[in-house]
């Protein structure tokens, strides 16, 4: 037995060298299946990335201009301060949205536009807040084709939030909106 194990063997095996020659044919097979795939790849995350950004951004801003509406129609100051007020508190809010193209245009300086209208003696108040992000590339191309983006691929963003500031029976009661008619409406 020990003899045998030393030995070779002078014969050949047919399917060994068959299945060598196999093997050696396949060794490159896997790099050009990741060539392939690799830019399949880029191109997913890219497209899932995307609508997660436009969505960060879309939450972000609608919770600021509900926030701002809270405040408007709660807060009420002489000669118009109530809207500036609102304003820059809307604006911390939308800190939140970090500064780089892809999240939102930011121009160097604060670039949201923030519209607000209305206060605790209107029936409605409002927030509009308007921005534009850079889509990240390759997508920006097929935003300019679709014409949803600009040739620049910027992509606008808007929300606009709209609140009552009263229910509607307090709207409609004898005194009305005005809080200052509240404090001893009830008295005679």
């Amino acid at each position: 037995m020990r003899e045998r194990r030393g030995m070779r063997c002078g014969c050949t095996r047919p399917w060994a060298d068959a299945r060598s020659k196999l093997c050696s044919d396949d060794r490159g097979q896997a790099t050009v299946e990741a060539a392939y795939l690799i830019p399949v790849v880029f191109v997913c995350l890219l497209l899932l990335l995307q609508p997660g950004i436009i969505l960060y951004d879309l939450m972000v801003m609608q919770a600021a201009a509900a926030d701002g509406c809270r405040l408007l129609a709660t807060k009420t100051d002489a000669a118009g301060a109530s809207s500036e007020a609102c304003a820059a508190f809307v604006k911390r809010r939308l800190a939140a949205v970090p500064p780089h193209d892809q999240f939102h245009i930011h121009k160097g300086g604060c670039s949201w536009e923030i519209e607000v209208g209305g206060d605790e003696t209107s029936e409605y108040v409002r927030v509009t807040i308007k921005n534009t992000l850079k889509l990240l590339p390759l997508v920006d191309a097929g935003g300019m084709l679709a014409g949803f983006a600009d040739s620049s691929g910027a992509f606008p963003l808007e929300v606009t939030c709209e609140m009552r500031t009263q229910p509607y029976w307090v709207s409609e009661g004898e005194w009305g909106l005005d809080p200052h008619a509240w404090v001893g409406g009830g008295r005679s």
